[in-house]
C-alpha cells in the first residue's frame, strides 16, 4: 500500500527544484501509509508535480518505484493499491506487444491504460486503488478510484493549482492550500459522525466519489465519469436475480469468496487475518485456512468488559481451524492512551469510537505481518444489521395512533427531552426515554425515510453550528435507494454508499496505515458485491437474522456451536469513560471559552448535552464524542 500526492499548477513553474520540494513534502505527511522508500517526478513546463510513498508488497525491489513513466515517456502515474487479477492482466498485455521490467501491479496498471485507455483499463481492474494518471501529450490530469472506495483520494483548488492526495494532510502541506471550515459539513460530521462524501471538511476540498475517475484538462476544465456503480449492480440485481435454492446459492458465493480470497493472498512479505470472531471475519479465515498448506497468522484484541469482548469466540475458531493465532487484551488505559493520536490519524473529523479497537488490533497485527485480511463489507451486503429491520417495526408501533396526532406526540416527546423529562434516574424517565427513541417514526411515514433519520446521531446537526445553512438533510443516494422495490434493498444500497464508505472503510484505512499495514477485503470483490445484490432478500434474511448465505458457507467450515451467537459489535464503553477516566479531558475541550473561542459551535448547546450526560440524566455518548473528536481535531490544526 502506498501514498500520493501532487498538483498542477495553471502555469509553467520557473523552478523545477521548487516543484520538486513541494510535492516531496506532500508526499512526506503520507510516511506513514509508505515507509519503504518516497519518489517525485516533476515538469516544469506543464507546472506538473507527482509524489508518492510506497511500502513495498509485490516486487520488492526498484522495479516498482513510482512515480513510473511509461517507456515513450507519454504517461507518468502515482498509484496507491493492490490490483488483484494483475498476473491476468499482465498475460494479456504481454499477448498485446507490451514488455515488463519486475512483476509489480503498477506496471500492469501502467501499460493497460497504455493500450486500453482509461476507462475500459478502470473496468477490467479488480482491486483497491487511488491513482493519478498525467498524459502528457494531451496535457491531461486523470484521477480515479477503486469501485467500492476502499482507498481515499482528495481534490481541489488551491491558489490557482489542483491539488489531490491520499489524506487532507497532504493538501494542507501546499502553500496554495485554504483551510476554511465547510460549516455546513461540520453539521453533517455532527449528524452522522463522519463527513458524507463528496463532502469534505474544507470548503473546496471534495472527495473523489468511488467507482469514478476525474478527468482535468488545461485551463482547469474538469468532467466526472462513473465506471461502475453499487445502484446498478443493485438495480441489475432485482431485474436478474439468482433463481436457485440456498444451497446453490451458497455454492455460487463460496467460489467467488475462494477466489477472492486466494488472490488477496498473494503478497511477498508475511500475511495473516483479522479474527474477530464474527461470521464475517471467521469466513474469510476460514478460506484462506483452506487455501494454505501452512497455519493463518491470526490476530484478535479482547477487553475485559463482556459487553465488547469477542476475544474468546475468536480463540475458539482460531483453535478449530488450526491457525497461529495471537491475541493480546486491551486495557481501558491501552484504549485511552490512543485518544490523543486520533484526530492526527484520522486527517478529518471522524467519530466512530470502534476506531480504537481497530487500531489496537491493526497495530497487534503489524508487530508480525504487513498484509492482513479482513471481513469488511459482510453486513452491508447480506443485512446483517438489526437496523435493517427496526424501521418496518418502528412503523408499526406507532400504526395505532391517527397520522394527523403523529406530529403532536413528536413535538411533545422531543421538547420534553430537552427539558429533561427522560431523565435515567427514574422510572418515568426511563419510560420516556425508550418513548424518545421512536419519535422518528412519528414524524415520517416510509420506511427509507426513518432509516436515514435514525441513521443520525444528532436529529440538527446544523442547530450546534454557527453559520450552518443546512435546514434538513437525507443521506446521498436517498433518491436512487427509492428506486429499489425493496425498501430493505434500498437501506442496504444506502448503508453501501455511506455508512460502508465513509465510516467503515475510512476508518480501516486510517487505523492500519497508520501503522503500516495493508488490509484487504475479499467481501468487497466486486463480483461479489454484484451476487450478493443479485440474491433474493430471503436468501440473505430469514427470522434468525441476516447473513443467512454467508451462515450457509461458514456451517462447511466451522460447526454451528463456534459461530451461532448474537452479533456483538466492535466498540468500546465512551459513555462510562466520559464519566469516569475520561471526565477531565472532555470537560476540558468542552469549555464553553474554548468552544465560544473557536467561534464555530454553539457553547450553550454543547453545555447542556455535556450536563445531562455527565450528571446521569440522558446518555449523550455518541453526540459528546463527535463534538470532542472535532474540538480534538480543531485544536489540532489551530
Amino acid at each position: 500500500m502506498c501514498g500520493i500526492a501532487g498538483y498542477w499548477q495553471d502555469r509553467p513553474a520557473a523552478d523545477a527544484e521548487q516543484l520538486a520540494q513541494t510535492v516531496t513534502r506532500m508526499a512526506a505527511t503520507l510516511s506513514h501509509r509508505g515507509p519503504d522508500a518516497g519518489g517525485c517526478w516533476v515538469d516544469p513546463a506543464d507546472g506538473i508535480a507527482l509524489g508518492h510513498r510506497r511500502l513495498a508488497i509485490v516486487d520488492l525491489s526498484d522495479a516498482g518505484a513510482q512515480p513510473m513513466r511509461s517507456a515513450d515517456g507519454r504517461l507518468v502515474l502515482s498509484y496507491n493499491g493492490e490490483l488483484y487479477n494483475a498476473p491476468a492482466l499482465r498475460r494479456e498485455l504481454q499477448q498485446a506487444g507490451q514488455a515488463f521490467s519486475g512483476h509489480c501491479d503498477t506496471e500492469v496498471v501502467l501499460n493497460a491504460f497504455l493500450v486500453w485507455g482509461v476507462e475500459p483499463a478502470l473496468r477490467r481492474f479488480n482491486g483497491m486503488f487511488a491513482l493519478a494518471l498525467w498524459n502528457a501529450n494531451e496535457k491531461s490530469l486523470v484521477l480515479a478510484r477503486d469501485r467500492v472506495g476502499k482507498k481515499p483520494l482528495y481534490f481541489g483548488r488551491g491558489d490557482g493549482a489542483w491539488l489531490f492526495g491520499s489524506e487532507l494532510k497532504a493538501l494542507r502541506r501546499h502553500p496554495g492550500f485554504n483551510a476554511e471550515i465547510d460549516r455546513d459539513a461540520l453539521a453533517l460530521y455532527l449528524s452522522y459522525a463522519w463527513v458524507p462524501g463528496p463532502r469534505s471538511i474544507y470548503n473546496g476540498i471534495e472527495k473523489l466519489p468511488a467507482g469514478h475517475y476525474l478527468r482535468i484538462t488545461a485551463g482547469g476544465n474538469t468532467s466526472l465519469h462513473c465506471y461502475w456503480s453499487a445502484f446498478d449492480a443493485a438495480s441489475t440485481g432485482e431485474a436478474q436475480p439468482f433463481s436457485g435454492t440456498l444451497s446453490q446459492a451458497a455454492d455460487a458465493l463460496e467460489a467467488l469468496l475462494l477466489e477472492a480470497v486466494e488472490q488477496r493472498m498473494l503478497a511477498d512479505v508475511g500475511l495473516g487475518a483479522l479474527l474477530s470472531g464474527g461470521i464475517d471475519s471467521s469466513t474469510v479465515t476460514a478460506l484462506m485456512q483452506s487455501l494454505s498448506a501452512t497455519p493463518v497468522q491470526t490476530f484478535t484484541i479482547g477487553f475485559d468488559d463482556a459487553r465488547y469482548d469477542e476475544s474468546a469466540s475468536a480463540r475458539a475458531i482460531a483453535a478449530h481451524l488450526g491457525t497461529h493465532h495471537t491475541e493480546q487484551l486491551v486495557t481501558p488505559q491501552d484504549a485511552m492512551a490512543l485518544i490523543p493520536a486520533l484526530p492526527a490519524m484520522y486527517d478529518e473529523p471522524f467519530a466512530d469510537a470502534s476506531q480504537i479497537p481497530t487500531h489496537l488490533v491493526s497495530r497487534l497485527a503489524r508487530e508480525s505481518v504487513t498484509v492482513a485480511l479482513s471481513g469488511d463489507g459482510g453486513d452491508e451486503l447480506f443485512a446483517g444489521y438489526g437496523r435493517y429491520r427496526r424501521p418496518t417495526r418502528d412503523l408499526r408501533r406507532w400504526a395505532w395512533l391517527p397520522g394527523p396526532l403523529h406530529h403532536a406526540l413528536a413535538g411533545l416527546l422531543e421538547g420534553g427531552a430537552r427539558l429533561g423529562w427522560n431523565t435515567l434516574q427514574s422510572r418515568a424517565g426511563r419510560l420516556c426515554a425508550r418513548l424518545d427513541k421512536h419519535t422518528d417514526a412519528l414524524w415520517v411515514s416510509d420506511e427509507l425515510s426513518l432509516f436515514a433519520r435514525q441513521r443520525q446521531r444528532i436529529a440538527e446537526g446544523a442547530a450546534l453550528v454557527h453559520g450552518a445553512q443546512l435546514t434538513h438533510y437525507d443521506l446521498p443516494h436517498l433518491h436512487a435507494a427509492r428506486q429499489l422495490a425493496a425498501p430493505q434493498q434500498g437501506m442496504m444500497l444506502l448503508d453501501f454508499y455511506n455508512y460502508l464508505a465513509d465510516d467503515i472503510l475510512v476508518k480501516v484505512d486510517r487505523a492500519s496505515m497508520a501503522t503500516s499495514l495493508e488490509v484487504r477485503s475479499p467481501l468487497l470483490d466486486y463480483r461479489v458485491v454484484e451476487l450478493a445484490w443479485s440474491l433474493p432478500l430471503e436468501l440473505r434474511s430469514d427470522a434468525a437474522g441476516g447473513k443467512r448465505v454467508l451462515r450457509e458457507v461458514l456451517a462447511r467450515h466451522l460447526p454451528p456451536a463456534l459461530t451461532e451467537r448474537p452479533k456483538q459489535g466492535f466498540g468500546v464503553p465512551v459513555g462510562d469513560w466520559l464519566r469516569g477516566p475520561l471526565r477531565d479531558w472532555a470537560e476540558a475541550l468542552l469549555d464553553p471559552t474554548r468552544i465560544r473561542d473557536a467561534g464555530l459551535l454553539n457553547a450553550s448547546e454543547v453545555s447542556r448535552l455535556w450536563r445531562q450526560h455527565s450528571s446521569h440524566w440522558r446518555d449523550h455518548s455518541d453526540p459528546l464524542w463527535s463534538i470532542l473528536m472535532f474540538q480534538a481535531w480543531w485544536e489540532a490544526q489551530c
